[in-house]
């Protein structure tokens, strides 16, 4: 039995494989058909039943052998997408039709696919490029899971498009809307969202370091910081609204209100970071306020302030696009949702929530590259 490597999810896989053929047909149409064999009814997986039973079932059984681990991963990996692939295929035009097998085959499928990132995971490549295509696969099937589970079960249990589209509803209405969602982009984010950040995250950070040098300023700003953090961004949005009108600009009033105290806060903690010992050492040299500060006090407090433009490139989105709820022209992310929510086009609400969602991953990504090309002394980097 040398040759044999048991994994809990491939066995789970099979077991659950075959309960589903025991309990019969994967769509109930093809119930009516075996019942009524000399009629014409169309019914799902005419010919795809036992392909997706044998696909899984051999996927599992080879990963289970003593192959090599990469060579594991490309098996489970064509198994597990194959079979969803196969049983979601069969499933469209058949919505809300699915049995039990076919919940059964999906979560074997899903079990292989969670094989096939564990067995991912435990490589340990020596070349850099293949440790960095590891970074990039992995994270990839986890998400690209998240979207086929969604698919999936949406079309299988046939629940309404106003309660939830699948993923590929939501595709086709991104693909057929794109001048729509640019101007949006457009307005909200290469207006509202760039600006109010660069100025809110700006002057947090330099009253950071006015505070630093004037306890007076410390001790006064720190509270009224904390109190303002916790002001309700429907309570803010309004006001800003009637201050500086319908345009960006209100929105850019937001961003900043809401980037402002997390930079200031991080900042002032961030300064306080450095030992003692290295500030005695600049004192020994003679250094001043200001040499000290740009060459120990900031380099220590840079992954605070990283740690607050993260946090902001999040905060910045939300809060322009929650302030565009209460005043904006006929255009914007946020103006977008609301009006068609009205008109029930819930397609075009998910295709305005998953360009925002990309559009903030991508500013938060492009902040940690940057944290991490600044920062590459730091142990957190440098173990990363």
């Amino acid at each position: 039995m040398n040759w044999l490597k048991p994994s809990w999810q491939a066995v789970l896989a099979i077991v659950l494989c075959l309960i589903a053929v025991a309990l019969g047909p994967i769509a109930a149409p093809k119930v009516e058909a075996l019942a009524q064999p000399a009629g014409t009814l169309i019914y799902p997986y005419v010919a795809t039943t036992w392909l997706i039973f044998g696909v899984l079932l051999l996927a599992a059984l080879i990963s289970m052998t003593r192959i090599p681990s990469v060579v594991e991963a490309v098996v489970l990996f064509i198994g597990a997408h194959l079979a969803v692939w196969l049983l979601i295929g069969g499933i469209t035009g058949f919505e809300g039709l699915a049995r039990a097998p076919y919940f059964l085959l999906l979560t074997g499928a899903w079990l292989l696919g969670w094989r096939c990132v564990a067995v991912l995971s435990s490589l340990r490549p020596f070349a850099k490029w293949a440790r960095t295509a590891l970074h990039l696969i992995i994270p990839a099937i986890f998400g690209a899971w998240i979207l086929i589970i969604w698919e999936a079960v949406t079309r299988g249990a046939g629940i309404p498009f106003i309660l939830l589209p699948p993923p590929s509803a939501i595709g086709a209405r991104i693909a057929g809307s794109l001048p729509v969602l640019g101007a949006d982009v457009r307005q909200t984010i290469f207006k509202a969202v760039i600006f109010g950040y660069v100025v809110g995250s700006g002057a947090g950070f330099i009253t950071a370091i006015l505070a630093d040098r004037v306890p007076f300023l410390r001790r006064g700003l720190l509270p009224i910081g904390n109190m303002v953090s916790a002001l309700p961004i429907i309570g803010v949005a309004p006001i800003m609204v009637m201050w500086f009108g319908f345009d960006w600009q209100s929105k850019a009033a937001v961003v900043i209100i809401m980037t402002f105290f997390p930079m200031l806060v991080n900042t002032v903690a961030g300064l306080a970071a450095s030992g003692h010992m290295e500030r005695d050492l600049m004192r020994t040299y003679a250094s001043g306020y200001w040499p000290t500060l740009l060459k120990l006090r900031l380099p220590a407090a840079a992954p605070f302030i990283f740690n607050a433009l993260k946090i902001n490139s999040t905060l910045a989105l939300i809060g322009a696009i929650v302030a565009e709820f209460f005043g904006t022209p006929v255009v914007g992310m946020g103006f977008r949702i609301s009006t068609e929510v009205g008109r029930m086009n819930i397609d075009m609400v998910w295709a305005e929530i998953a360009v925002a969602a990309l559009a903030g991953s991508v500013f938060y990504g492009v902040v940690a590259l940057v944290e991490r090309a600044v920062t590459f002394w730091h142990p957190s980097v440098r173990g990363g």
